[in-house]
């Protein structure tokens, strides 16, 4: 049974859900890092919120952990090159706070318009300042988005209710959809000039950290308002604490800030301020939401593969998981094959799919082949960080689909350029579940892999098979099958031999000796 570890305070329904599907599950929040890394080693799943701080650290300590789990969407807590080196999968649930988040930007757009927290405060000291407080109406005003994706979407639609013309910048966002949503999808820089309210919902990377700063704030127009429900690292603080000072942004709502917990920052203390401890995914609804979605994706994958919402791998439904399972290990077994016989480095690898695995989920497949390829000469390699092992190595990776019929109903084919030779294996499924090996460096021979295997490349000459059977039973070693091809009579041929165990090393240097063998390669599948 798979053990998963609840780091964080969340609905108790994600412990329920998954006890009730058959998962292990300890509850053990608000642990120090040193607790935390005894308490995860012996589990294959973690699921956090916020306040866990996944580090490389904790997951080298976590030996037996195959999944993290993000109850929400920020995964800046987890250390995702860390997890996928490790082969773990990092899953998060985009969709489950999305509405709870866009409600409390449009509810801070609303407040830093009428300058409501200021106004409480005023008037709940006793005082009664109604001509202090002008505020300003959002009807016929500009709001631009940046980033408008699930939950940038969900404001632009909330905002249309409100009146509110609505432009973007998103450079993901095609023109069919921003017709579809209604809004006019421009530059950032038309965004900056256009806009009455700016209201932020990308990521924070390389590409948006700082995009709200002196430079940017010097070109939007005087008496903007700045509303950020996304990442704190958006927003220069520094830069935007001196437009407040000096008037050109007349106010701005935050919820999130660039060091939390925010309990000192530069611009508390302004009235111009909204401020709010990242309530975004703060309501009973998203919570319970969010905890549900987590432990329903990290049961799913514990238990059949299947993976949703991954920053690491492709996503693979149940069913597809079902209905891949002898395709991937058909995928692995060619991989394994390949690199259980390089001898040198590897340059570049390219996967070809022909017949109805063409038409199939195939990126899985993919990672499997390279795995399968990288496991013999590296330690710790599977289908989730195997593409980062290749990048590091300069490992070209190529997949091909083709539409050509082919004499299999269907075929996939792992082509293996080292830096001394090219390599083709290809193989398919008998009876749509068993895989079988059906042609080696362009050699039809029809094999299924067993745990032990001898592969033997040899000169096409009368003698070899009596030779080899008598050498492998002279050691006392049993043949299971045994598999033949050549390329034509009296050319290069090969021999493929399922063996009940491994071969000893003693053996193997006397197969070597054989007359016409001019490779001998045990391997292990």
């Amino acid at each position: 049974m798979p053990k998963v570890l609840i780091s964080d305070k969340m609905s108790p329904l994600a412990a329920e859900l998954l006890r009730e599907r058959g998962v292990e599950v300890e509850v053990a929040p608000g642990l120090p890092p040193e607790e935390l890394a005894g308490k995860i080693a012996d589990c294959e799943g973690l699921i956090v919120r916020s306040a866990t701080k996944a580090t490389a650290e904790l997951i080298a300590a976590a030996k037996r952990l195959k999944a993290i789990g993000r109850a929400g969407i920020g995964v800046d807590n987890v250390d995702v090159q860390a997890a996928t080196k490790r082969g773990i999968v990092v899953m998060n649930t985009p969709g489950g706070n999305a509405v709870t988040t866009a409600e409390h930007a449009i509810a801070l757009l609303l407040a830093l318009a009428r300058q409501i927290p200021a106004a409480d405060r005023s008037t709940q000291a006793g005082k009664w300042e109604k001509s202090r407080f002008m505020g300003v109406e959002l009807t016929g005003k500009t709001l631009g988005i940046i980033g408008c994706g699930n939950i940038g979407s969900i404001v632009a639609n909330r905002a249309l209710g409100l009146k509110l013309r609505v432009v973007a910048y998103d450079p993901y966002l095609s023109p069919d959809r921003a017709e579809d949503l209604n809004i006019e999808k421009v530059s950032l820089d038309d965004l900056l000039a256009r806009s009455d309210f700016i209201s932020l919902h990308v990521p924070l990377n390389d590409q948006t950290r700082g995009i709200i700063d002196a430079a940017a704030l010097a070109k939007t127009k005087p008496g903007v308002r700045i509303v950020n429900c996304a990442r704190g690292g958006l927003v220069v603080e520094a830069d935007l604490k001196v437009a407040l000072d000096s008037g050109h942004v007349a106010g701005a709502a935050l919820d999130v800030y660039a060091e939390e917990p925010a309990r000192d920052n530069p611009l508390f203390g302004s009235d111009l301020l909204v401020a709010t401890p990242h309530l975004g995914a703060a309501t009973s609804e998203a919570q319970e939401k969010v905890a549900v979605q987590i432990a329903e994706q990290m049961a799913d994958f514990l238990l059949t593969g299947a993976v949703s919402n991954a920053l690491n791998m492709p996503s693979l439904t149940a069913e597809e998981a079902a209905h891949l399972k002898p395709y991937m290990t058909l995928a692995e077994q060619l991989g394994s094959f390949a690199g259980q016989l390089t001898r040198s480095g590897l340059k570049g690898v390219t996967i070809e799919y022909e017949g109805q695995v063409a038409g199939l989920n195939t990126r899985p497949l993919t990672q499997l082949a390279l795995a399968g390829l990288l496991a013999p000469m590296l330690e710790s390699v599977n289908m989730i960080n195997a593409p980062v092992i290749a990048r590091e190595r300069d490992i070209d990776i190529r997949e091909i689909r083709h539409e050509r019929d082919c004499d299999y109903q269907t075929l996939i084919r792992v082509t293996v350029l080292t830096e001394s030779q090219e390599r083709s294996l290809a193989g398919t499924l008998f009876g749509g579940t068993k895989p079988r090996l059906v042609e080696i460096k362009g050699i039809p021979i029809e094999a299924e892999l067993g745990a032990h295997m001898l592969y033997i490349s040899n000169e096409d000459k009368p003698g070899l098979i009596g030779a080899l059977g008598t050498t492998l039973g002279d050691a006392g070693v049993n043949i299971a099958t045994f598999h033949l091809g050549r390329a034509e009579p009296g050319a290069d041929a090969l021999a493929l031999i399922e063996l009940d165990e491994a071969i000893a090393p003693e053996v193997l240097a006397k197969v070597r000796t054989l007359p016409h063998i001019k490779q001998a390669v045990p391997l292990r599948f």
